[in-house]
């Protein structure tokens, strides 16, 4: 046995390096496309075209795919590298650019505290989770538009964080890597195996996403993780339990950032617009592996906008090619027999809406577009004592929650997160997780053309009174006070936001067991669109193992039955 899986890590590790040397060598050459050839000099490779060039086709383009896949996130990165192993010819469409190339600073993503285009999608302006300080609008900054790496949806009374650029979401989360309480993944995926689950797959997923733990040392030591250890010291004195956080970040790594040998990322406000080292992305795991496979090809800068299905049963998409500068270069139409949607929650609930209500996948059914969640998220800041600082210096990776998920009435699980400004503030800050029965759905407008979530206002409520229940003990316990001054409005829970949207195409709702469309035959949703709108904390290893489960089973019945 130890033979074995010493052979398959060997496999992996080989796999993995020539998708990394694949997508390096596509970033230096300034391609598009990425794929084993990126490492040659074939002329199939697309090169983006300067600002304002006309748009034009690619004569050399392959249009046809075994399968498709629409997304580089997690179930999508899954989908691709168990599809590439078994030898299928698998395309990946990614609206967002290759993030492998530094720009004018040597750097591939700026940081949190200076922020420039590269931080967000076609913004004029930076839209950070946090608004104001002391009341003053001096959070946010004007930048140039480009094709940045964070992008902020907003619809009327919620707003959704997404990531831009091959990787996803694992390019700007902060990399918790938390699997929920069995009770209660038991509790919204009553269908699901979770004894195979916890058993098989959420093991398989840690693994291959390189989830790791922070050194005792470095928590309890270093004078970046202060903001922790006192967010933790004053959730105890409140009765409350804490838990350490696993982590996709490469804490060898961080403690070479505390010894001062390494270029410092978390150690120098770097998350949210990306990190330049350190953390374990998928264009770095199962991505990388993924195209090492030969038999995966990743187009960035490719926005589908139309998805149909013709007569033979393959489904058709219309791709617009852009640049990073958001110009139109070419309009391509690639076909498939098998597609995958893995665009996220949001990305992929939109797509089949839209087709479905367009007419060019009428019969999808009307669970498509239900059951939509934003995890329960709510954030909120303590002002500490003046005796109780949380450090000039603070990480931007969260390795400690407090845990009150067995709380009955109010369950919460709360990060403690960190809030990098490079000067002593006294501030804690929390990014809690509350279990919210309230769900939004979709809606086609046939005006505009759009898809619009529909969250009402009072939705978020339940959000903010269970928050409000654990630090309103925590505040009595301390005698500290709410901060009013940070999201607007005078507001101490930020409750418009989510950094966690989950459902839309609900498993066993919307899909069959497998996330199969229940009408199409080979049309599948692999991502946390199938998770019906909470997870009891951060989702993306749930996502992750959900997409292996699901992945392994249409190979074995679908693809190669």
């Amino acid at each position: 046995m130890r033979k074995k899986n010493l052979k398959n890590q060997s496999k992996l590790s080989r796999r993995r390096f020539l998708g990394l040397s694949a997508i390096g060598t596509a970033s230096i050459m300034g391609a598009s496309t990425v794929s084993l050839l990126s490492c040659s000099s074939d002329p199939k490779i697309l090169f983006p075209k300067k600002p304002g060039s006309s748009p034009q086709g690619t004569s050399l383009e392959k249009s046809e795919y075994s399968a498709i896949i629409i997304g580089t996130g997690y179930g999508g990165a899954v989908s691709a590298l168990r599809l590439g192993e078994v030898g299928v010819d698998t395309l990946m469409l990614e609206m967002g650019r290759l993030w492998d190339s530094p720009g004018a600073d040597g750097q591939v993503f700026c940081k949190m505290t200076n922020p420039d285009g590269r931080a967000m999608w076609f913004k004029n302006r930076t839209e950070a989770p946090l608004s104001q300080f002391l009341w003053i609008d001096a959070v946010n900054q004007n930048i140039e538009p480009y094709a940045g790496v964070l992008d902020r949806l907003n619809y009327e009374n919620m707003s959704v964080y997404v990531g831009r650029g091959v990787g996803g979401g694992s390019l700007v989360n902060g990399g918790m890597a938390v699997t929920p309480p069995m009770d209660y993944f038991r509790e919204i995926l009553p269908q699901v195996d979770a004894a195979e689950m916890y058993g098989k797959y959420f093991p398989l997923a840690s693994m291959h996403l390189g989830v790791n733990h922070v050194p005792t040392d470095l928590l309890e030591e270093s004078s970046y993780y202060r903001f922790a250890r006192e967010g933790r010291e004053q959730a105890h004195n409140a009765g409350f339990r804490t838990s350490l956080v696993p982590n996709v970040y490469d804490f060898s790594y961080m403690q070479s950032e505390e010894q001062g040998t390494v270029y410092k990322s978390a150690f120098d406000a770097e998350v949210i617009y990306g990190n330049n080292a350190g953390k374990r992305s998928l264009d770095k795991t199962y991505l990388a592996e993924a195209v090492g496979t030969g038999n995966v090809t990743i187009k960035a800068l490719h926005r589908v906008e139309e998805i149909s299905i013709d007569s033979r049963g393959y489904y058709n998409l219309e791709v617009s090619q852009i640049d990073e500068y958001g110009n139109l270069l070419a309009q391509h139409h690639f076909s498939c027999k098998h597609l995958i949607l893995g665009a996220g929650s949001v990305g992929s609930t939109e797509m089949l809406v839209k087709a479905r209500d367009s007419g060019k996948l009428p019969n999808l059914n009307s669970e498509v577009g239900k059951g939509w969640g934003n995890n329960g998220n709510v954030m909120t800041a303590r002002a500490n004592h003046m005796w109780n600082p949380t450090g000039i210096k603070q990480s931007t990776i969260p390795t400690l929650g407090i845990n009150d998920w067995d709380n009955p009435v109010n369950p919460v699980f709360a990060e403690i997160a960190p809030l990098p400004a490079g000067f002593e503030h006294w501030i804690s800050l929390y990014l809690a997780i509350t279990k919210n029965p309230e769900r939004g759905h979709f809606e086609f407008d046939p005006v505009t053309g759009k898809v619009n979530l529909k969250w009402g206002a009072a939705q978020n409520q339940p959000s903010v009174d269970s928050a409000k229940a654990m630090f309103d003990k925590i505040n009595s316990a301390n005698f500290t006070i709410y901060r009013y001054d940070l999201f607007g409005d005078n507001k101490a829970f930020a409750d418009d936001f989510t950094y966690h949207p989950l459902g839309g195409c609900v498993l066993d709702k919307a899909t069959d067991n497998f996330g199969r469309l229940k009408e199409y035959e080979n049309l599948y949703v692999n991502d946390g669109s199938l998770i019906p709108g909470n997870t009891g904390v951060n989702p993306f290893l749930t996502i992750t193992a959900l997409a292996e489960r699901n992945i392994e089973t249409i190979i074995k019945e679908d693809i190669l039955s």
